[in-house]
Formats: C-alpha cells, structure tokens, sequence
C-alpha cells in the first residue's frame, strides 16, 4: 500500500455516526458520569477528540510513538526547549528560523541555556561544537531560507554517541518527502502552518517524538502551559493531511523547474534548491528525501538590498507575504521578513544576503511562474539600466 493511500485509510470515520469527515468537538468540557471518571475526556485544553485524532495522524507518519499538536510552531519548539535545565546547551543550525533563533536567544539564554550555532551541513562542526553540557542537537533540513542539507543519519550518530537529543525542524521537507525519526532523530517539530496545513489558513505547530518518555514530558508540557491547538484548527491541519502527498508532488515539479529556470539567468547569482545537482548538498538530500521540496531562494548578482525589494514588490502571482507551503506562491525577502530578527552580521554570515530571495513554489502552472517572475528580472533590469545611464550622464557632465 502506497504511503498516500494508507494515510488516508489511517484517518478515523467517526464510530458515533459514521461521518467520514472527522467531526470537530467545539466544546471546552466534557459531562463526566461520576467525579473523575469520563470517557477519556475531562477538558478540552487537556485532550480533545479532534486534537486527539490529529496527533495520533502525524505520529504515524512521522513514524513516531507520541504527537502533540501546539498553537504554533513556535509554541511547538517551546515545548522541547522546556526539556533542558539551567547549563545546558543547545548546538544550532547557523541559517535558522528567525523566530527560533530569537526564542533561543532573547528568551532561553536568559534563563541559563547556552546556544551554539553552526554550519550543520557538515557533521563534523556538530562534533567539534559538542561540550558535556550539550544536551539537544537541533536542525533544520532543509534549512530556511538557504536550503542546506544535513546529514539526518551522521548527526544521529554524533546526538547518540555524546548522550544528546537530536530535534529536527521538518516543516520544509514534510513527512511527505522525509522521515527523520526513521533516520535516527529523536524529536521531530513542524510548523503546520506550512505543507500539512497546506493552504494558509491556519497555524499549528506539531512535536512527535521517538520516545514515549519524552512523548509524555512534551504532552506535560502542553497541558501545563496550555498553548494548544483548537478543534478547528486541528481539524483544518487534518483536512490538509489528506491532500499531502498530492499537493507536495506538484510542489516539487514546479520548483525543479523555476529552480532550473533561475539557474540559467543573467541576474541571479546563486540559486539554493536542493534538487539542482550544483547544490553542494544534493547527494545527500537525493538520500534522505524523497523529492526536494517546493521551497527555492536565489540571490542577485549585485546583491543589492534595495533591488531585491523592488523584485520582491513587483510581481503578481507570487503574493508578497510571510509564510510558505500553501498551493498559492509566495514570495519574501528574509532580510527585512522572516529573518529580520537575527543581526546583521549573523545573517549575512549565516549565508543570508541583503539580495536573497525565497519563494515558496505553489501548484500553479509553471509556466506562468516563470512568466511573472521574467516580468519582475525585467522591472529590475529597466530600474539598472536607468541607474547605469544617469551615473554615464553625469560622469560626462563633470568631464565636459
């Protein structure tokens, strides 16, 4: 049985009715038949049945044994935060998640966690980076927005061989294309926001971990500090589950493309897509992925900052907007967007250039991607030549 199909026979027709929609239990309590004996539910924060079926959905295909669903991604990395203790560590991907990057750094540091970050596509700066005090390994692969890779099995190794936990961000790939606890992580997190929401109209954040012990801490942690997700909510990031592995298949073809597309053209510098066999980590995502995603980001050759907010502003079918995953394009600059809360220095550093891009490839057709983004290389080259001919203009005056 292909993994589509046996997700969709993996989602519940309800036995109370038959509906083969899951019903969403609005409600905040549950009428209990004596004091604290229930029909497995008391209180809505605490478990509900929607919520319930959702976790139990993104376990199995993340192949863990415990899911959790959160308010938002965000709230999701909280929660594994809250399994260390003052003086512990924590060894990073460099190019994170700006929001994660500012909850490890203006919130955790000061209650005593200790952050490193790294290069995480080469597993030997995880190694070189481990301390007695490392107790969480955490990666994103792909990471957001230059699209390294890291090597999910070698890291595993290391997170084993030092005592530490291994927790990868897989909201880029999706279990759709990639299974990190099969690969020997420990802890899986997503923003399903993104592919398992899938059509921008919710946020959620998910934890699934290999462990039941550590399942239990996290579900802990999810009632105790009551960031949960909704009934609807939960039920919106089901009914996006169930077009998953369709929606991401076409995701992938049309970002083969663009990527291709972007590589060939005169004002890009760079283009990061794991799929083109240039990407310095291609090898290893063709490995561990199933497909290479529906994320690409390029970078223009000047890398000018202001320039690439004139692209960024100047197209039509990718919405200018935060956030990916949806079946609409989407396109951002992380400079002034996603990653405006990590410095300067750091982001640029980190591979994050003022001139980068990130688009978040939908299901339209390719073609007309390609059309609308030729639509705004052309604005950009108008806006060059403008600037070239008045620099000329002028130089001539100050000769003459």
């Amino acid at each position: 049985m292909s993994n589509a199909t046996q997700l969709l026979q993996s989602i519940p027709v309800d036995e109370l009715t038959g509906a083969l929609s899951v019903p969403i239990y609005q409600t905040s309590t549950f009428v209990q038949e004596a004091p604290g004996v229930n029909k497995g539910y008391d209180y809505s924060r605490t478990n509900n049945p929607t919520r319930a079926t959702l976790e139990k959905i993104i376990a199995e295909l993340e192949n863990g044994k415990i899911g959790a669903a959160f308010a938002s991604g965000l709230a999701a990395i909280d929660a594994v935060v809250k399994l260390l203790k003052y003086g512990d560590e924590i060894i990073a991907v460099d190019d994170i998640y700006g929001g994660a990057y500012r909850l490890f750094t203006q919130v955790y540091e000061q209650y005593g966690i200790v952050i490193k970050f790294v290069d995480a596509s080469k597993p030997e700066n995880i190694f070189n980076a481990i301390s007695e005090k490392t107790k969480l390994i955490w990666i994103e692969t792909p990471t957001n927005p230059t699209l390294k890779i890291a090597d999910i099995s070698a890291i595993a190794k290391i997170a084993r061989a030092n005592g530490c936990l291994l927790c990868v961000d897989n909201t880029f790939a999706s279990p759709a294309l990639q299974q990190p606890i099969t690969l020997g992580a420990d802890i899986v997190v997503h923003s399903a926001t993104k592919y398992l929401g899938g059509h921008s109209d919710v946020i959620a954040g998910i934890v699934v971990t290999k462990d039941e012990s550590i399942g239990a801490r996290i579900k802990f942690f999810q009632n105790a500090c009551g960031a949960v997700l909704a009934p609807l909510d939960s039920w919106l990031v089901i009914r996006g589950i169930e077009t998953l592995f369709l929606r991401v298949k076409q995701h992938c073809i049309n970002a083969q493309i663009v990527a291709e597309y972007l590589e060939n053209h005169p004002l890009v510098d760079k283009v990061f897509y794991p799929g083109l066999k240039s990407h310095p980590n291609h090898n290893i995502a063709k490995q561990q992925q199933k497909n290479f995603g529906g994320v690409v980001s390029f970078s223009l050759k000047n890398d000018c900052l202001k320039l690439a907010e004139q692209f960024v502003s100047n197209t039509k079918i990718f919405k200018l907007a935060e956030s990916l995953g949806g079946v609409k394009s989407l396109i951002s600059h992380p400079a002034n967007m996603t990653h405006k809360s990590i410095p300067a220095e750091k982001r640029i550093a980190a591979g994050v250039s003022d001139s980068l891009i990130r688009l978040s490839i939908g299901i339209e057709e390719a073609d007309d991607l390609i059309n609308d983004l030729e639509n705004a290389f052309e604005y950009v080259q108008s806006i060059i030549w403008k600037t070239e001919n008045l620099y000329h203009d002028y130089a001539t005056i100050k000769v003459e």
